[in-house]
Parts: C-alpha cells; sequence; structure tokens
C-alpha cells in the first residue's frame, strides 16, 4: 500500500485554472471496508443548504471537472465533489477497486458527511455507474435521510449496447502490454484524453487536470479504472454494472436530465440512446460536436444550473386528454372525388381524395402490421413533395408514428447531423435517399418509396419497400388511436438562424396550425393551391384542397421561373400561390419569357401568399402588377416554431410603408387570432433584457404566446429553456416593436443587432433604404468594431456585379448613405458590392448576417478579398 503522508496531505495548486482553494478540504472517513482513510474533497461549504450536489468525477479526471458548476451554482446550494480514493488528490491506497467497492466508498463517506435533505446527483465517466449505484440505494431505502430530487449525467454508460463494440480507445488501452505503458508509465492515457475535446484543451486547463497525476505511483488507479471495464460477460464487475442498469428502471420518478457531447469517441450517441431507454423520462441536451470534457467544451454548468431551478419536485405520466385524427379531412364525401394532389414532374400524376385516403389506410395498415413500426416509433421521411411523400406522411399519422422531415436543402452535411439528432427508428425514402442513409450511416431501418429490383435492395441494403409491404398487409388491422398531445412530427428548422434544430410538434398543436391558416386566408374546399415552399405543400390535403409543387428543385426556390410557375397554376386552376421572396423575385425576371396573350391562367389567383424573409413592399407590388393582377397579397409572419403568428396585406403594407416604424424594420401585420405578441426590450448591450413590454416603438426581441407553438427542440433541453420565458412564450430570436395600432414590424435578429454609439440599432430598415436604389438587387447592413462602438457597412448586391468583390464607387457610395441617412439618420461607414449574398438554402432570402460581418471586418482591414 502507498498511504504516506506525502500521498495524503497533498492539496491541489492555489493556482489551477479556474479553481479556487477554499474549496479544498481533507475529509478522515472510512472507505467501503470500514479502514479510515484521507479523501480529498470539493466541498463549496454553504451553510444550512436547500439544496447538496453530489458531484462524482470519472477517470481519467478528478473533483477539478466541477469547477465551473462550484462557480455557477447560487448560495443556497452546496456542492460535494469527491476524489475517488487513489484518485485526485486523496489518498493513494494501493488496494485495487472495482466498480463495487467504490460505490461501497462512496456511501461510507456520504454517511460520514451526514448528509440529509434533498440531494442532486451529478456524474461524469465512471461517475456515472459509481453514483448510480449509490442513488439507487439511497433512493429504495425507506431509512435513508437523503431525498434524491434529481440526477444529472454527462458522457457516461452503464451497458454495452448490443451490436456494438467496445471504443476504440478502450479496446487500444486494454491491449496486453500497453494497458501500463499507457496509464502508469506515462501520462499518454491522460493527454489523450484532451485529444477527444472540441477545441483541444487550453494548455492552463490541462494543466489543472494533470496535476495531481505527475508520477507513475499516483497514476495507479487509472490502470485499475480501465481495467475494470467489464468488456467481457464473465469479468469481476460486470455483474455489477447490469444490476446498476437494471436498477434504473426504480428511478422512473427522478427528474433527469442527460447532458452530451456528441462529438465523444468513447461515449457516442449510442451510449446515450442506450440511457434515454433506461431513463425515458429523462430530458435531453445534446451538443452535436462537444467531446468527453463535455463540461470544458461547453457550458455545461448552466445548463445543471437552470435545470435545478426548472426541474419538476417528480416526473408523471400524463393522462391521455383525448383523440385526435390528422387525416379526418381526406374522408370528407363532398371532396371525395376531387383531385387532392397533381405532380408536376415526370408523368404529371394526380391522386383523389377518396383515392388518398384508401392510399393512406393501407399504408397505415402496412406500416403497423407488416413493417412492424408502433405508434411512436420515428420515421424519416426522405421524398420529394408530392403523392407519395402525402401517402408515406399521413399514413405515419393514421397509425401513430412520428415523421420526421429533413429539408434536403440543408445538404448531407447538416442533413447528417439532423438525423443523428432525430434517431429515426426507420427510414421511408426514393432510392438517392437510401443510398444516402447508407453512405452516411444514417439510423433506422430503411423502406424504399417504391419498388426496387433485387440488385439494387441489396446494394442500398433495404428489405422492403412501400408497395410490397401494402400489398402484403392483413385483410384487416385495427388502427390505434392517438392522444392529441401525443408527439406527432419533428421538423427540422433551415438552419439559416442558427444550427438546425428539431422542432417537436403533437398532434394538437398541428391541427390548430392547419386551422389557424385555414381562418387567416379564408381558405375553403374550392381553393387550390400552388405550393413553391415544400412544406407548406404537405399541409394541403389536411386543409381540403388540391395542391401541387412547381417541376422545380424545391431545395433551391430560386429556380422557379414564370413558365413554370404558370404550368403549375394552369394544372389545378390555382387560386393560391404560396412562393418565397427568392421565387417571386425569380418569377419576376422571367416574366418577359411568357406571351402576354399566354398569362391568362394567373388570372385566377386570388390570394398570393410570400415568406421566409422579410419581403419589400416593392417586390409585392410588382408580383401584383406583373403576375396575378387579380391577388391580394399577403406576408404571413412565422417561423417553424410557430405558423402563422401574424400577416398582413400590400395594400396595408403600402399605406403604412412610409408613415409607420420604419426605423424598426418592415411591419409584419396584425397578430392572427389566437396569437398574443409581446416584446423583450433591448437593454443598452442590446440583449433582450428578459421583461416584456406592449408599449409602441420599442425596439427588442418578438416573443409569441399561440396554441400551434412549437412543442419544444428536440435533445435542446436547455435551448428549448432559454427559448421559452415563464407564460407560456417563445422567444424567436428576431427582433421588432408593436406599433400604436398593434401591429408588429419586424427588424432582423438578435445575433445581428448593430451595437452603435446611440445605441442598438435593426439592421433591417437600413437593407430597406438601400434596397430602392435602382443599382441594388439586395443587401445587407452588419456592423464590425466593438459592442457599442460599432460601424455600420453596407454590402450590397448589385445589377450586373463583378464576380469579384469591391469596394462600391463614389458615386454609389453617396446614394447608399444618402438613403440611410434620409431614411434612417444613421451613418454608414462603408459600402462593399458583391455579385451574390449568401443566403439560407431553404428560402434562397434570409441573408448570413454573421457571416458577411466577419467577412467586411477581414477586408476592411486588409485582407484578401474573395466572395463572401
Amino acid at each position: 500500500m502507498t498511504t504516506g503522508p506525502e500521498a495524503a496531505d497533498r492539496l491541489p495548486p492555489d493556482d489551477l485554472d479556474g479553481w479556487n482553494s477554499s474549496w479544498s478540504s481533507f475529509v478522515d472517513a472510512p472507505d467501503g471496508a470500514g479502514i479510515v482513510r484521507r479523501w480529498h474533497v470539493l466541498d463549496t461549504g454553504n451553510a444550512d443548504p436547500e439544496l447538496i450536489v453530489l458531484a462524482v468525477h470519472g477517470n481519467p479526471t478528478w473533483s477539478y471537472t466541477w469547477r465551473h458548476l462550484a462557480a455557477a451554482l447560487p448560495d443556497s446550494v452546496r456542492l460535494i465533489a469527491p476524489d475517488h480514493l487513489d484518485m485526485g488528490f486523496s489518498e493513494r491506497t494501493g488496494v485495487t477497486r472495482r466498480l463495487a467497492d467504490r460505490v461501497a466508498d462512496l456511501r461510507a463517506l456520504t454517511d460520514h458527511l451526514e448528509l440529509s435533505g434533498d440531494v442532486v446527483v451529478v456524474a461524469h465517466d465512471w461517475g456515472g455507474p459509481i453514483s448510480l449505484g449509490w442513488l439507487e440505494a439511497a433512493h429504495t431505502d425507506p431509512s435513508s435521510p437523503i431525498t434524491i430530487t434529481g440526477l444529472v449525467l454527462t458522457n457516461t454508460a452503464v451497458h454495452q449496447p448490443e451490436g456494438a463494440s467496445a471504443p476504440t480507445v478502450i479496446r487500444s488501452a486494454r491491449t496486453p502490454g500497453v494497458l501500463k505503458k499507457v496509464t502508469v508509465d506515462t501520462p499518454t492515457f491522460l493527454r489523450g484524453m484532451f485529444e477527444l475535446s472540441n477545441p483541444r484543451t487550453p494548455a492552463g486547463i490541462r494543466r489543472g487536470y494533470l496535476a495531481p497525476y505527475d508520477t507513475p505511483a499516483r497514476r495507479q488507479a487509472i490502470a485499475t479504472f480501465v481495467e475494470d471495464i467489464p468488456l467481457e460477460h464473465d469479468h469481476p464487475t460486470a455483474s455489477t454494472l447490469d444490476a446498476i442498469a437494471d436498477g434504473l428502471a426504480e428511478l422512473h420518478d427522478v427528474p433527469t436530465l442527460l447532458v452530451w457531447g456528441a462529438g465523444d469517441r468513447v461515449f457516442s450517441d449510442l451510449y446515450l440512446h442506450d440511457l434515454e431507454g433506461r431513463l425515458p423520462h429523462a430530458v435531453v441536451h445534446r451538443h452535436p460536436s462537444a467531446g468527453h470534457l463535455v463540461s470544458e467544451d461547453i457550458d455545461v454548468a448552466s445548463t445543471i444550473v437552470d435545470w435545478l431551478d426548472a426541474r419538476p419536485s417528480q416526473t408523471s405520466t400524463p393522462n391521455p386528454l383525448g383523440m385526435i385524427d390528422l387525416t379526418a379531412m381526406l374522408r370528407e364525401p363532398a371532396i371525395a372525388d376531387r383531385v387532392a394532389i397533381r405532380e408536376m414532374a415526370g408523368s404529371a400524376t394526380s391522386i383523389t381524395f377518396a383515392e388518398l385516403d384508401t392510399a393512406v389506410q393501407e399504408t397505415a395498415e402496412a406500416l403497423l402490421a407488416v413493417a412492424g413500426i408502433n405508434p411512436g416509433e420515428r420515421v424519416a421521411l426522405m421524398i420529394p413533395p408530392g403523392i407519395d411523400l402525402a401517402i408515406a406522411m399521413y399514413g405515419c399519422w393514421r397509425m401513430g408514428a412520428v415523421p420526421v422531415l429533413v429539408d434536403g436543402g440543408l445538404g448531407p452535411k447538416r442533413m447528417s447531423a439532423a438525423m443523428r439528432v432525430a434517431n429515426p427508428d426507420h427510414l421511408i425514402g426514393i432510392p438517392k435517399a437510401l443510398a444516402a442513409a447508407r453512405a452516411l450511416r444514417w439510423p433506422g431501418r430503411t423502406i424504399s418509396s417504391a419498388p426496387l429490383s433485387g440488385v439494387t435492395r441489396r446494394l442500398l441494403g433495404t428489405a422492403e419497400d412501400l408497395p410490397g409491404l401494402r400489398r402484403r398487409r392483413p385483410a384487416s388491422v385495427d388502427l390505434p388511436t392517438v392522444d392529441v398531445d401525443t408527439e406527432a412530427a419533428i421538423v427540422f428548422t433551415s438552419g439559416s438562424t442558427g444550427p438546425s434544430k428539431g422542432v417537436r410538434y403533437t398532434a394538437s398543436r398541428i391541427a390548430a396550425q392547419v386551422d389557424a391558416l385555414v381562418d387567416l386566408y379564408d381558405i375553403t374546399p374550392d381553393d387550390s393551391l400552388v405550393a413553391a415552399f415544400a412544406p407548406f405543400a404537405l399541409y394541403g390535403p389536411a386543409m381540403g384542397i388540391t395542391s401541387t409543387v412547381p417541376d422545380m428543385d424545391v431545395s433551391s426556390p430560386g429556380t422557379l421561373d414564370a413558365s413554370t410557375l404558370l404550368a403549375a397554376v394552369d394544372a389545378v386552376d390555382a387560386t393560391m400561390i404560396f412562393a418565397s421572396p427568392a421565387a417571386i423575385l425569380s418569377v419576376l425576371e422571367t416574366m418577359p419569357d411568357i406571351s402576354v396573350l399566354d398569362r391568362s391562367g394567373f388570372d385566377q389567383v386570388r390570394t398570393l401568399l410570400s415568406a421566409g424573409a422579410p419581403v419589400p413592399t416593392h417586390v409585392l407590388r410588382r408580383a401584383v402588377d406583373e403576375v396575378v393582377p387579380n391577388a391580394s397579397a399577403h406576408t404571413p409572419y412565422g417561423m417553424t416554431e410557430c405558423l402563422p403568428v401574424a400577416s398582413i396585406d400590400l395594400a396595408t403594407l403600402e399605406s403604412i410603408d412610409r408613415t409607420g416604424l420604419t426605423e424598426i424594420g418592415v411591419c409584419v401585420g396584425r397578430p392572427a387570432v389566437g396569437v398574443d405578441v409581446t416584446i423583450s426590450p433591448l437593454d443598452d448591450d442590446g440583449n433582450p433584457s428578459g421583461v416584456i413590454s406592449d408599449e409602441p416603438g420599442i425596439l427588442g426581441e418578438v416573443w409569441v404566446r399561440a396554441g400551434h407553438m412549437r412543442l419544444g427542440y428536440e435533445r435542446l433541453w436547455h435551448t428549448t429553456h432559454l427559448a421559452s420565458p415563464s407564460g407560456g412564450w417563445h422567444a424567436t430570436g428576431d427582433i421588432g416593436a408593436l406599433d400604436g395600432d398593434g401591429r408588429l414590424w419586424i427588424g432582423g435578429r438578435t445575433s445581428h443587432v448593430l451595437r452603435t454609439p446611440s445605441g442598438p440599432k435593426a439592421p433591417v430598415p437600413i437593407e430597406r433604404a438601400v434596397d430602392v436604389l435602382d443599382f441594388v438587387r439586395r443587401s445587407a447592413a452588419v456592423a464590425v468594431g466593438p459592442p457599442g462602438a460599432q460601424v455600420i457597412v453596407v454590402i450590397a448586391e448589385v445589377v450586373n456585379a463583378d464576380k469579384k468583390p469591391r469596394q462600391a464607387s463614389l458615386e454609389r457610395i453617396d446614394a447608399i448613405r444618402s438613403a440611410v441617412s434620409e431614411a434612417n439618420g444613421l451613418d454608414v461607414a462603408a459600402c462593399l458590392e458583391v455579385a451574390a449574398l449568401p443566403v439560407d438554402r431553404r428560402h434562397n432570402s434570409k441573408i448570413g448576417r454573421s457571416e458577411l460581418a466577419e467577412w467586411a471586418l477581414h477586408v476592411l482591414e486588409g485582407g484578401e478579398v474573395k466572395a463572401p
């Protein structure tokens, strides 16, 4: 044994990054065998705490990993984080300690500390099974003075998922002759931990983690921990870990948070999903790139602190609130013989509502009875907008599965990220999507939406196709009913305002969204829709109207031309068109290609809807005058999380275009019926204050509340929490203001606020003033410099621009400065010209101002001038 005073009395250096020496203390307490040992404990020492957080580290770390949490917790919470025996700055006992021993050690220590009252356990890595073994005993012991009121697990595991091999780094370290060399003789294993971080752990923090492990004698337990991982069924620790894993079922009433770094090459998402299956009530915050040392890569402390404040006293199973059928409209006798969907691509096929209802019923029965898809399971749908997609999606709804919709416009990398977030159980797609699924290793059992040859089936690794499943369905299948609060869809955002997020909707919220759109635009069964924005087309059947998507690349709205749009309008005798601003601009540019005599089909259109980004008034006016002369043009305002929020028609927009809150941005109208809107004013630093105000003209973040609003974000608990102020609000991330008539004006995004010496400013009003200049197609206003002293730079996408970006001519600079000064009273420091501004892939309209700000700063500092 190695128990000399040097090993027992050595405290962490005072100058470690982020460390507070007042937290360090030695505790002489028994181990699990009853032998008194000297433990090093991080203890914030709060007197008479309302809550104790017991934080348990893993291997090869020590309580240093909890320093951020110690600093972030309020005074009412006491943090206790022991260093395991033979680890950190605790005593080196020289005794081989297995998982069962370490659980017993932790129990002996907490008994000695006389822990009582409410306790939340937080753990990482090996700390997970150790703390869970301790927690399960405390939670099920009626005589325990401890009440477990919460559990937080970060990148840990209690079970090796079936069919998956152990992490490569662990298998490599366990190679005969390697373990001692990399864990004890050298600090290779320790230093390798830093390579698992993203970004790589800074030098000062590396020093902190290495501090207690500076000699081979002090690293012995690192090897013991690695050796104790039960990779074999007959390993001495296997039965202990299995018992702990099985015991998680007893924690169903303990509020639980899983914080995960998905970039971890040790504990990948496989282990997260295993824990989710064992703790189905847990909420999850998953960061896509954070590594094994997740608390170093992202701000885990703030997430935990907010969760501690928001967690329920205990979890409960919700009671069913009623049944709902999102496919009910398909059964309406009055529209049975009408065309539900007409496809413009390929053979231009169509399907009636009665035929669609039959296909949906057959698909629902086949998915349940033949494919083995259960209600509540997730089904990613990767099928172009049209008949096949509608059949698959409405079939999922009818049998209770949850469609996952990932926009192809995200591109392979972000689509892969979205699929890893949603983790669907199944994927129904066209062959191209199935090939991508195999090549990119997307999760989910694959099913082809169309028949495949045997060779293609083998190449794609796909055993089933929908037509075949429908043919094999039983004569009679009882479909389940769907509760109104059942999860019914996960729809991924475009990623234009940040990383793409999976927005969760319940069945009742989807039904409310359909009703809100029908009511807002007086949609009746006599209407028919051309949707140049693919997601909107999916609602056509639910609204009971004929719909079609133009023969275009739906992932690139700017590819729509006038001839293609007209063909779609004529095909369904369209009374409504929904298109993004980019699509409308493209149509306007190609209208000269159509003879005046051939444009009569546009005359029957009564409603033009354009959304996805602020729509310039002059663009809407041109669309009506030059394309749909008898239409009323509207710009619905909303987002994936809540649509619609508000709407305004062109006539109203023109009447207030120069008399309203033009210094704020563009008016998007009054809130729709059933929607509440308020403003959280910006503070002096340009950040939302968190309070709300309905005072006219106050610039701030827009908050909305509605029955058709999202439920939350998938595996992003903290993001959902921050976007969900008390009172049922959704913080949109948009900035704007209300005017005296209750109309909402939008000025940009919170991340795009211009923090000038005269206070926070919105970019949209500057852009509106520039966009009307005859040489400008569209523009972006960005700010460079330190917050509070930023200057405004205008980047203009100009007509007939050179391919290479450049500074605008003096004449154009004067024109831009004059326009902005006259409209907003602001000074423009610099003007740059580009051939094309970077925009989002879904709408081709939302401008990437954050990237442009970085690019502009680089250019103005004399950097190489490349296209943004």
